[in-house]
C-alpha cells in the first residue's frame, strides 16, 4: 500500500462508523444527511473562524514580536460585545430552524409522498431478535426485513418487554419500541440492496448480536419472495410465538408461511409472552 492510500485510510479509519448515515439509499436517509451536514456547515462558521482566531492572537501576542500593542488598561469594547454575541445568536437561530423544521418534515408518523400504497409491516424487539409480520401478505420473519424498492414502507412497532430501538442507518429515522404500545414509522428504499439494520438501544447480554439484514428488492423479485414464503415454513401462532420469545442469542434468518390474525396486536397488548422452558 502506498503511503498516500494508507494516509487516506488512518484519516478515514474514525468515519467508519458514519458510513451507513452518510451513505443514504432513501428519501428520509437523505433528508438526514442533509440536515446533518448543514448543521455541521453552520457550526464550523464560528468553530473554524475561533480556532484560527485562537492561533493568531497566540502569534501576533507571542512574546518575541515588539509590534504588539499591549493594553493593560483596556476594559471593554462595545463592537466587540455586539460580535461575541451576535455570531453565536445566529449561529443558534439557524440550528433551530434546521431543528424545527427538519423535525417535522420528517415527524415518523408522517406518511411518505407516493402515488403506491404502502407496504405494512409490523415489528416486535424480542430478546435478541427482530420479528417482522407483513400483515397482507400473511407472514413473518425473524432476523431479516424484504421489501420492495420504490415503495413506502409504514412500520408499527412494538417490544416483547425490554425497551429498545429499530435503525437502519442507510434508510434513516431510529425509532424506539416499547411493550404496552406502538410506535410508527416510514421508509422507502431506492435502490435494491442488502442495508444493516441493528438495535441502538442496550437490552442486555445479547445486545451486540441483536441485528437484522434488510433485502430491498425489485417489485417483481419482491412478489416472487411472497409467494415463496408462503410455500415452506411453520405458521406462527400464540404457541409458537411463545417459543418464539424466550430470549436466545445468535439466532439465523428465517421465515413463517403463515401468522395467526391479530397476533401483533395481542403482542403489543400484552396479552402473550414468551413460553417458560421446561424444568424452569
Amino acid at each position: 500500500m502506498s503511503r498516500a492510500k494508507l494516509a487516506a485510510t488512518l484519516m478515514l479509519a474514525p468515519l467508519t462508523g458514519c458510513v451507513g448515515v452518510l451513505g443514504p439509499q432513501g428519501p428520509v436517509g437523505a433528508a438526514e444527511k442533509l440536515i446533518l451536514i448543514d448543521s455541521v456547515a453552520i457550526m464550523l462558521a464560528i468553530v473554524a473562524p475561533t480556532i484560527i482566531a485562537i492561533l493568531a492572537f497566540g502569534w501576533w501576542f507571542r512574546a518575541g514580536n515588539r509590534r504588539a500593542t499591549y493594553r493593560p488598561d483596556w476594559a471593554f469594547s462595545g463592537q466587540l460585545e455586539l460580535l461575541v454575541w451576535a455570531v453565536p445568536l445566529l449561529v443558534v437561530t439557524f440550528l433551530g430552524g434546521i431543528a424545527w423544521f427538519g423535525s417535522h418534515a420528517l415527524d415518523p408518523y408522517k406518511a411518505l409522498p407516493s402515488p403506491l400504497k404502502p407496504v405494512e409491516v409490523q415489528v416486535v424487539s424480542l430478546d435478541w431478535k427482530w420479528l417482522f409480520l407483513y400483515p397482507d401478505a400473511g407472514i413473518a420473519t425473524v432476523n431479516e426485513l424484504v421489501i420492495p424498492v420504490g415503495v413506502p414502507v409504514h412500520f408499527r412497532l412494538t417490544s416483547s418487554g425490554v425497551m429498545n430501538s429499530f435503525f437502519v442507518p442507510q434508510l434513516g429515522s431510529q425509532i424506539y419500541t416499547m411493550a404496552g404500545m406502538t410506535t410508527q414509522l416510514s421508509l422507502k428504499a431506492d435502490r435494491a440492496g442488502l442495508y444493516p439494520g441493528l438495535s441502538a438501544q442496550f437490552s442486555g447480554d445479547g445486545f451486540a448480536d441483536m441485528h437484522f439484514q434488510v433485502r430491498a428488492l425489485d417489485p417483481g423479485a419482491y412478489a416472487q419472495w411472497v409467494a415463496r414464503t408462503k410455500q415452506a415454513g411453520p405458521t406462527l401462532d400464540k404457541a409458537a410465538y411463545g417459543v418464539l420469545a424466550r430470549p436466545t442469542l445468535n439466532v439465523r434468518p428465517g421465515t413463517y408461511r403463515a401468522v395467526q390474525p391479530g397476533l401483533f396486536e395481542t403482542i403489543a397488548s400484552g396479552g402473550v409472552s414468551a413460553t417458560p422452558r421446561k424444568g424452569i
